[in-house]
């Protein structure tokens, strides 16, 4: 009975083992072998990351093409560069040594960087960033456009009798929006020509201009419909803008504790007085 315990025990162990080579088989396929030496689903990823932007572009099943072949191209010719000798080379060893440490500094920036920031940290550095930005006035109004400042002043008296904005800009504007009634939606400040603007905004919500207002392209006449403080973007709008200088100020924070760790020494003046202002003026963004 108990050689039978042992015996099953044993058979279980082995059924786990290979049930978990299987797994990770199948989360890592072999997708090709050159000169015997397997070629894993992982590497074509690494391979699919690193193409060229423009091969980016192409269709799926393409772009594995393509990075299957860069990656089957890299394995023939490093086997043959091993028989060379090439990996011994000092040149070699030295490049290899500065993108093993680019790597690592990559993955680190991914880890305490990148994967660190919370929802939190976005949100407070968007409120900062908000808080910062001057509130701006934006008004709603509508105009209508005509060629000459006597078709302009026939218009103000019509409206002085009472008739519709909407109505006389459908009628008599020249401009291409004349079908939405002059409606030119809400603007803030330098977003019209100079003699436009240096009107609008001092009507009066509700209030029509009592002159003609001249521009380069003729003569308006200006309803100002609304008047309020400009809305400041959704945090949905900026998000990425926003995560990108909490991620900056992140990676400063961390450089600058490793600096102070480690000790930077510079022994060119010339280039340690360029490294410093550089550092500075990132610093200061």
């Amino acid at each position: 009975m108990s050689k039978l315990k042992t015996l099953a025990a044993a058979a279980l162990v082995a059924a786990i083992a290979v049930h978990g080579v299987a797994r990770a088989e199948d989360a890592d396929p072999v997708i090709a072998t050159v000169g015997g030496e397997e070629v894993r689903q992982s590497e074509l990823n690494l391979a699919l990351g690193g193409l060229d932007p423009q091969l980016q572009q192409m269709p799926e099943e393409q772009k594995r093409a393509a990075a299957l072949s860069a990656v089957i191209d890299v394995k023939l010719l490093s086997k043959t560069a091993e028989k060379e000798g090439l990996q011994d080379d000092a040149a070699f060893k030295q490049r290899l040594a500065y993108l093993t440490e680019r790597e690592l500094h990559n993955a680190f920036f991914k880890k305490h960087v990148v994967d660190a920031i919370t929802k939190e940290e976005v949100k407070a550095r968007y409120d900062k960033e908000i808080a910062a930005v001057p509130v701006q006035e934006e008004v709603k109004a509508r105009h209508i456009l005509v060629k000459t400042e006597e078709e302009a002043k026939e218009i103000i008296k019509e409206l002085d009798a009472g008739k519709s904005f909407v109505e006389l800009a459908k009628a008599k504007s020249s401009d291409p929006n004349k079908d939405d009634g002059g409606d030119l939606g809400y603007f803030t400040k330098g977003r019209m020509v100079p003699e436009f603007e240096a009107v609008v905004f001092t009507l009066d919500k509700g209030a029509y201009t009592k002159t003609p207002v001249k521009t380069q392209f003729g003569f308006h006449v200006i309803l100002v419909e609304d008047k309020r403080p400009q809305a400041p973007p959704a945090l949905e709008q900026v998000e990425p803008q926003v995560r990108q200088l909490v991620m900056r100020d992140k990676y400063v924070e961390l450089l600058a504790a490793a600096k102070k760790d480690a000790g930077v020494e510079i022994s060119d003046p010339a280039l340690k007085k360029a490294y410093d202002e550089a550092n500075k003026a990132q610093e200061a963004k």
